[in-house]
């Protein structure tokens, strides 16, 4: 079992870099390069749509990660 929680929290890490790396920055970071040709072939409205999925995909990622923290804590502690 606590083999499983640590997989998972690994696999969540890994999503949670992936998709703060993907947003766009103030300098429109790697998100830029992705959704630069979606804004010319499918207007802005679709750039738009996608940073809100990848702050919200982010969020539940970042409540995940703290939550199987403390239970891989809790389980390693007993």
């Amino acid at each position: 079992m606590e083999l499983f929680f640590k997989i998972v929290l690994v696999i969540f890490s890994l999503g949670l870099i992936l998709t703060v790396l993907l947003q766009k920055g103030k300098s429109a970071g790697l998100s830029g390069a992705i959704t630069g040709g979606a804004e010319h072939l499918f207007g802005k409205q679709k750039a738009r749509g996608m940073d809100l999925f990848l702050s919200r995909l982010t969020l539940v990622l970042a409540i995940g990660f703290f939550v199987l923290s403390l239970i891989v804590s809790y389980v390693l502690h007993d």
